[in-house]
């Protein structure tokens, strides 16, 4: 593979220091004898790997990189942040974790039961109960912007352990914390092309000096017929299938036949967007590539298929917004078509109070999508959607909506959907979809 570029040794250099420990631009150009433009781009290569941390007035901070898993679990770094806090000591261990947060708002002995390392104790101005908690090895927040005591302030900062301060009350503290951890949830809950690339997986390629017979070869040796194929330092330049190579002789070279600048994704791309870009394009195969459209693996639609079969078997933890705006409706049964009834509450609606257009859509896409999975099993991608509203639907309105299925194809679908109050209809859409093959 060659020996690793300017930039993987600094990423090997950051990986190698003690978690807390700080780093700057200037730093590790002047170590690693780089120029500040390649040092910067590397560690915001390593902010996007989880490796560092930029904390505001204290500065960009080795952390513990947190695996999926973990992805929920907030650093006080991000605390402060959410809460728009002050730190008042204890700054080193800002770029510490926190497992769960307790609200002290009991006796202080019945406090003491639930408060245990690696906690945060959200709590009001109450020196005693902050020099406690950190003697129990867990980090204080003080709402309603309160100070604390000097002896407190210097316990923090020897014990490593934040005192922050926010000015907001108890319970905005807790829900916006509890926000965070909410969209971390969903977040996770997002396969990434990195959670389905195997990480001692090594791509099959072709040099674009290759010849036509080393494309041959390979499809004898691995029985795959399509290749990305790089120049240089693995640099992807174009991708090459058996069609491609049709009418060239074995001495050809590879960049004759490739196409160049395929499409290609990274690590960080959403696995629904590639299944998108596949069914789209009708591409079986797709490099996966990082800095510098370096050539990683390969993602196929087998491997895409495979994932999404796996997310749809696992429980599902936070909510989207499409979720959100479909509970609390319920399936009814007419002539044998499915209609979905429900109520639109007040986060259903825009300024006006009446049913905000975003929310419309979502409400019909779901009602659709659910019509296609009775029909077919498949993964499903809404190609496009035209909506027509024709009355404001008011805050507090029962709403039907009923999909009705005009043409199913094998690889595509039209619904049309109708929403009504009170038998008049109130809105109307015509969707198209896509089915991703199994």
């Amino acid at each position: 593979m060659g020996l690793p570029t300017k930039h993987e040794q600094i990423l090997q250099y950051i990986e190698s220091l003690e978690v807390g420990h700080k780093i700057s631009v200037r730093q590790i150009a002047r170590e690693l004898g780089v120029s500040d433009g390649t040092a910067y781009r590397a560690i915001k290569e390593a902010e996007a790997q989880g490796l560092v941390n930029t904390i505001e007035r204290v500065g960009t901070v080795r952390i513990e990189k947190k695996e999926r898993s973990d992805i929920e679990r907030l650093t006080f770094a991000e605390v402060v942040n959410i809460v728009d806090g002050t730190v008042l000591g204890g700054k080193a261990g800002l770029h510490k974790t926190l497992s769960r947060f307790v609200i002290g708002a009991m006796k202080l002995e019945a406090m003491m039961r639930y408060v245990e390392p690696g906690n945060l104790l959200i709590v009001g101005n109450r020196d005693n109960v902050h020099r406690i908690s950190l003697e129990r090895g867990a980090a204080v927040l003080i709402t309603g912007g309160f100070d604390t005591t000097d002896a407190v302030k210097s316990l923090a900062d020897k014990l490593e352990l934040p005192v922050i301060s926010s000015s907001y009350d108890t319970f905005t503290v807790a829900s916006l914390i509890n926000r965070a951890i909410y969209d971390r949830l969903i977040k996770k809950e997002i396969l990434l092309v990195e959670d389905v690339l195997s990480k001692d997986h090594r791509p099959v390629y072709l040099r674009v000096e290759e010849t036509i017979a080393r494309f041959h070869e390979l499809v004898r040796l691995t029985g795959h017929s399509r290749y990305p194929v790089v120049e240089g330092d693995n640099r992807v330049v174009g991708m090459v299938t058996a069609k491609d190579v049709m009418g060239y002789g074995p001495d050809d070279r590879i960049e004759k036949a490739m196409t160049r600048n395929p499409i290609v994704v990274t690590p960080k791309t959403a696995v629904a967007s590639v299944a998108h870009e596949m069914v789209w394009e009708g591409i079986e195969l797709l490099p996966v590539v990082g800095e510098g459209r370096k050539l990683l693996g390969v993602i196929s639609r087998q491997d895409v298929i495979k994932s999404l079969q796996y997310m749809q078997k696992q429980p599902q933890i936070g909510e989207t917004i499409q979720e959100l705006s479909f509970r609390g409706f319920e399936e009814l049964e007419r002539d044998g078509l499915p209609v979905f009834r429900g109520r639109i509450t007040p986060q259903m609606t825009d300024y006006l109070g009446a049913l905000s257009p975003g929310v419309c859509t979502s409400l019909m896409t779901e009602t659709a999508v659910r019509l296609l999975r009775r029909q077919r099993r498949g993964d499903l991608v809404v190609q496009n959607l035209t909506l027509y509203s024709l009355k404001p639907v008011q805050i507090e309105s029962v709403v039907e909506i009923s999909p009705r299925l005009l043409d199913l194809g094998r690889k595509q679908a039209k619904i049309d959907v109708e929403m009504s109050v009170d038998g008049q209809m109130v809105a109307k859409a015509l969707l198209t979809a896509h089915t991703i093959e199994r």
